[in-house]
């Protein structure tokens, strides 16, 4: 059995989520670069350049990439040989967050749903985060971070779709979100779609699709297809960098099904969750 000390894993999340805030995620600055490479529209080139810039700036200077420093996302594997010593993993992650966006001078973006009381002073700076823990064989801690905004958040949908609309269902499913979203959530765009599973797993795989390189290929052939016809037919809808028109709406689409491709014989559950152009992410072991 490993034994990782608490503290360590504080200050690892601590770290992550400062660096990640303020460093735009090298495989969106190589999509966006590529983006204003590739851009028609003059208006959307000189806004892919404003948003280079800005990250460029934001690098530099240590300071947050967007003023909204969104929720903590964590998704979490944990080795079955591995022990925290000094307290609890969850409570490591609750401390880190906290410390992360406490001492980072990031905004604290959690509230009452009802009152919209900001919870920094009943429950602690930017908690609790949301996390998605996983048991899995090994000595290690595995940790994805993401800083989720609401902007993006906001236009993401689920739906359970009649079986019979099949694959060309799903595709007009997540062409009328990204549609109706428009220039809301910032783009250009990363899409993680969720497909199978049951309606509160679609939901939870479009979040983790996020969470894959851009550029990487989806292991399953089909999918690989799927998605770069979805990316196509998106970018004709012809949103553009901060919705001002142009051919680069959607950097990327990303899906995952759930395994073997699994759902009920009578429903077909799809989720899309979108991604700003702000694509603040981070990947750790432990």
């Amino acid at each position: 059995m490993r034994v990782v000390k608490y503290e360590d894993i504080v200050k690892a999340v601590r770290d992550m989520i400062i660096y990640s805030t303020t460093h735009l995620a090298p495989d969106m600055k190589k999509a966006l670069e590529e983006a204003y490479q590739n851009e028609k529209s003059e208006v959307s080139r000189a806004v892919l350049k404003q948003l280079l810039e800005n990250a460029k700036l934001a690098e530099e200077n240590w300071k947050p990439l967007c003023q909204d420093t969104g929720l903590a996302i964590y998704f979490v594997k944990v080795g079955d040989q591995v022990k925290v010593e000094g307290g609890t993993l969850k409570q490591a992650l609750y401390e880190g967050t906290e410390k992360g966006y406490r001492e980072g001078y990031l905004r604290a973006s959690t509230c009452d749903c009802f009152t919209r009381e900001n919870l920094k002073d009943k429950l602690g700076y930017n908690l609790p985060p949301i996390i998605y823990f996983d048991l899995v064989e090994g000595d290690k801690i595995e940790i994805e971070f993401a800083a989720k905004g609401g902007g993006s958040e906001n236009v993401s949908r689920a739906t359970v779709l009649a079986p019979a609309q099949g694959k060309e269902g799903i595709k007009e499913f997540v062409k009328k979100v990204v549609s109706d979203a428009g220039p809301n959530p910032c783009p250009p765009l990363v899409v993680g779609v969720g497909i199978g599973g049951s309606f509160d797993m679609a939901a939870v795989m479009s979040k983790h699709a996020l969470f894959r390189s851009i550029g990487t290929k989806n292991p399953d052939p089909e999918m690989a297809e799927f998605e770069e016809e979805l990316k196509r037919e998106l970018n004709q809808l012809g949103i553009g960098a901060m919705g001002m028109g142009g051919t680069q709406t959607v950097l990327a689409v990303h899906i995952e099904t759930f395994e073997g491709r699994m759902c009920h014989i009578a429903s077909l559950p799809v989720a899309v969750n979108i991604q700003c152009h702000s694509s603040r992410h981070s990947h750790i072991v432990i």
